[in-house]
């Protein structure tokens, strides 16, 4: 395994495969699919060690950990102008600004 494994694993049951599935974030083309989910999350923990191992012996760029990554807490989203004005004035309405009612729809 990798030696930091850090990375954000998840196993689901896809009904329409019928066995669970091990994903990881930071390579979301990767996936293993296992009887069980204890199989699917070591399978796809030792497919990314693989992985890894091949990026660094191709001296490939390593996908950043999402657990160890900064976040500025800032990311920007374009809407139709409409919806501008509609959740601008339901802001003010409510008397906060516009950042408080999109944290708060996104929370």
């Amino acid at each position: 395994m990798i030696e930091q494994d850090r990375y954000t694993y998840r196993v689901t049951w896809p009904q329409e495969d019928q066995e669970y599935i091990g994903l990881c974030a930071e390579f979301c083309s990767l996936s293993w699919l296992a009887a069980t989910p204890e199989e699917a999350l070591k399978g796809i923990r030792h497919l990314v060690a693989q992985v890894v191992m091949d990026l660094q012996n191709n001296q490939e760029p390593i996908p950043e950990p999402l657990a160890v990554r900064s976040f500025s807490g800032r990311f920007v989203v374009r809407i139709p102008p409409e919806l501008h004005r509609r959740l601008t004035i339901e802001a003010a309405e409510a008397g906060i600004s516009l950042n408080r009612l999109a944290a708060t729809r996104l929370s």
